[in-house]
């Protein structure tokens, strides 16, 4: 698989903007839960090249391998998350994987809200909805990770 199309070259006023969104949208959150939110995104939305990106970044960020390899089974994996963190990541399955038949419902909102301020969560959904856009632009251009 090769890259389809380089969007930062040829839609630079665009990559810019999304450029400025991720910065803005991550402004208050914590960087490692960040990242754990940007890893499970892209788990969901099957997208390699942001994985890559955002488990290395984790890693650097301090993040433990155990956490990082849980994470596809984060319900499972008893309090190896912290309460704020599930719910963070809650929110983020929610709204990753919108359908006619799926919705961020009033129990998951209720129960990131116990965890987040207001601003923390409109941040929160900003983060979320960001890191679904880049999956979009990476997998619908074919953005393959750089792993050599």
């Amino acid at each position: 698989m090769t890259n389809r199309i380089d969007l930062a070259k040829n839609a630079p006023k665009v990559y810019r903007a999304m450029i400025a969104l991720d910065a803005a949208a991550s402004e208050g959150i914590d960087p490692q839960l960040a990242e754990l939110v940007k890893i499970r995104a892209s788990q969901l939305n099957h997208c390699a090249y942001c994985l890559n990106m955002h488990t290395v970044d984790a890693r650097k960020g301090g993040e433990t391998e155990a956490r990082i390899y849980l994470l596809n089974a984060w319900q499972e994996a008893g309090d190896l998350y912290t309460e704020k963190e599930q719910a963070a990541l809650l929110l983020t399955e929610a709204i990753t994987v919108l359908s006619s038949h799926e919705y961020v419902s009033d129990e998951v909102y209720e129960r990131v809200a116990k965890h987040f301020d207001e601003k923390e969560l409109a941040q929160l959904i900003a983060l979320i909805f960001t890191i679904n856009s880049w999956n979009r632009i990476a997998v619908s251009t074919r953005k393959v990770p750089d792993v050599r």
